[in-house]
This record gives C-alpha cells, structure tokens and sequence, in this order.
C-alpha cells in the first residue's frame, strides 16, 4: 500500500499552517484546519494506471489520506459505493444522463463512514483512547462503530427528538449515548465542556482535520467512476458541509496531480431542507457567512444543522463552481424518495430525496440542460426514518 504524502496542515480562513503529526481542533481563528499534501511526490504513484489495481474502497487513494501507518487504518468496507445510470428516471425529466451516488451502501448505512472512518483512524494513530461527538444520527452511528472496531470509548451526544434506532445502532456498538434537550449545536456545546473536562477527542463536523478528508474520496470516486471525467452538476444535501467542502478539495487536488484536465469541476448544488436552510438564505443574500438559523425542523435530520463552522467554505465552493443553493419541502424529499424507488430501484433517506426534489426543480426552471450528466446523492438508507413515511 502507498504511503500517504500528508505534510502540514493549512488554517481555511487565514492560510497558517501548523505540524500535522499533533492532535488539532479547530485553528487560532476558530477555523477548519485543512490537511495538504506533497502532491508532487503523491503524483509519482497515485496514477490512473495504478489505481486500477489497488483495494476497493477508500484507502487506495492512500497518498492523499493523512493515515501515516496501515496499521492504524480501520477498514470496514467504506467507500467505493456504486455510481448507479437511472437513466430511465433521467428521462422522466427530460435528461437521461442522471446518475445516483449510493452512499447508504456503505457501512452503517450512510456516507458517514467516510469521514468518520478516517478521522478516527487517525485519531488511532496520535493516540486518542477516547472520542466524543454531536450528531443528528448518522454520525453517531459511524462514530460508535469505528470506535468499536478502534478500541476507542465513544461518547455520543443526539438530540432528544432523534429516531430511535440512530439511539439503538449507537448503543449496539458500545457507544455512551446521551439525549439532549436542543438541536445538534446544543449536543456539540456539551461535547466542548465534555472535551475540556474529561479530555475527550472532539469528532464535531470540521473541528477536526479529517473527516473531511474521508468525505473528499467521493470526488475521487466520481471522476474515476466516470472515466477520469467529472459530471456538469452535482447536486448534495447540505448540512454540516463536509461533503461538499470536501468534493471542492478533491477537484482541486486531482487538478494538481493531473488526474483530471483543469475545467472539469462541477457546478454544485447545495440542496437544504426548507426548515432548516441557512446556507441558501446565505447564497441568496450574498453572504459569506450564514447566521444561526432560528427554529430548525425537519424529517431529514442530516439536514437540521442550524449553524456550520465551514458555511463559507459551502459558499466559496458553491459560487466558484458557478453552483447555486436551493431548499425544498419535507413533502417534496418524501415524495421524491418513493419516486426515486419507483423508478430507479433506489429508497433513499429523505436527503436523498431532497437531491431529486431540488434535480426536478432545476430541470423545470431549465438551470440543468437537455444533454448535461448530474450526479444526485443519495447519503443513507431509509431504514433509519421509517418513520417519516406511517
């Protein structure tokens, strides 16, 4: 396995750097650090004829993940989800090169697993013994798994109104869960008192270096999946953002290292839940950072993010992509959830359909052309919202 060419770590706000071998939460500015790495070193071996060889999953990008030693990654099947033609719900809507990224095919049923299967085994590998992290579900899920198969005690913070089984799944794996009475940023305030009290390791969306590098693989898959192409739209539900954030990172390094021609990059669609959008009010104003979004509701509970410490790096990401930012209806994400079903023999989570509630939209205003291909996300399975749908 290649060795991976991580060298320093690069505040997103500020552009300080700092040592990437030492535990880091967020930089002096209060944000993301981003992992760089020697790409040109990276580039003599992570190359289209290489790849074709190497592992099924995430890891085989191992030069652009900051897991030094193999011996500290915790694999568990991640990445490499199936990049499915629906071709014939395409052409329901006029455009039949539409393809879903099925993402609840990975381990605990969600995207998820990516970054949480990575931050933790780097945080394995600098030694943490034990995690702690927020979660509107999904995340908590990965976390207490990863942790599990880590060694690693895992400390779970959901909001009360949480489904149950984002409760179970976290409890089967051996993680402390912990209900609280608020949204997901009310469950990170008790992870930060919980962080310098007891020195647990803050697994919070983007106030570590390394979710986001799981997350990013997704815009590595995409290109290679496509033969080495990257699609005109991409369209992603939008909490925390590490996804997106993410996918804009990969472009950027796949560019660098000359996997991908430059021009390529998608334009991207930031798809939020109309109770919850704080980054389209954002995109919409003009706004490079997006206030506190009061009174958030919504069955997606991925998608109940009032705040994000990375909401101008979604908004940079967004706009130098050419993308836009768009919210729809609890009743839209269900419906286009049994359309999605339906017609392509894919159930989504109700974030997955928020991508086909907002790809609809975007052909019916004619913002998606006839001949363009869009990738729409699908995050996780709908087994966990069951629910949402009696």
């Amino acid at each position: 396995m290649s060795a991976s060419c991580l060298s320093h770590l690069e505040c997103s706000l500020t552009g300080e750097v700092a040592p990437a071998d030492e535990l880091h939460g967020l930089s002096p500015a209060g944000r993301p650090w981003l992992p760089r790495y020697d790409l040109v070193r990276a580039a003599a071996t992570l190359t289209r004829e290489t790849l074709a060889g190497r592992r099924t999953d995430l890891w085989r990008y191992a030069e652009v993940l900051p897991v030094r030693d193999p011996a500290h990654i915790i694999a568990l099947g991640e990445g490499w989800t199936p990049l499915v033609a629906a071709r014939a719900l395409g052409e329901r809507y006029g455009c039949p090169s539409l393809l879903i990224k099925d993402e609840a095919q990975n381990p605990t049923g969600s995207f998820k697993a990516r970054g949480l299967g990575v931050a933790i085994s780097r945080a394995r590998e600098l030694g943490v013994t034990s995690v702690a992290i927020p979660t509107a579900g999904n995340a908590g899920s990965a976390a207490a798994a990863y942790a599990a198969a880590a060694g690693l005690t895992c400390h779970v913070f959901m909001p009360a109104d949480c489904p149950a089984s984002f409760e179970q799944e976290a409890r089967a794996f051996g993680a402390r869960v912990q209900r609280v009475d608020g949204l997901i940023d009310e469950c990170g305030r008790i992870v930060r008192e919980g962080v310098a009290r007891y020195g647990w390791f803050d697994l919070s969306t983007l106030k570590e270096p390394y979710r986001l590098e799981g997350k990013k693989t997704m815009g590595y898959e995409l290109a290679e999946q496509l033969g080495w192409r990257l699609p005109d739209v991409v369209i992603y539900p939008t909490g925390g953002g590490t996804g997106l954030v993410g996918m804009w990172k990969a472009f950027e390094e796949m560019e660098a290292l000359g996997l991908i021609d430059p021009g390529q990059r998608p334009r991207i669609v930031s798809v939020q839940a109309s109770g919850c959008c704080p980054i389209v009010r954002a995109f919409e104003a003009g706004d490079e950072h997006a206030p506190r979004f009061e009174d958030a509701a919504t069955v997606a509970d991925g998608l109940r993010v009032p705040v994000a410490v990375a909401d101008f790096l979604m908004l940079r990401a967004i706009r130098a992509s050419g993308g836009t930012a768009l919210a729809v209806t609890d009743d839209a994400m269900l419906e286009y959830s049994r359309v999605m079903a339906n017609r392509a023999g894919i159930f989504p989570a109700p974030e997955g359909g928020a991508t086909l509630a907002a790809f609809a939209q975007l052909r019916d205003s004619g913002w998606i052309g006839d001949d363009e291909t869009v990738v729409v996300f699908n995050t996780g399975t709908p087994l966990k919202y069951l629910h949402a749908w009696n």
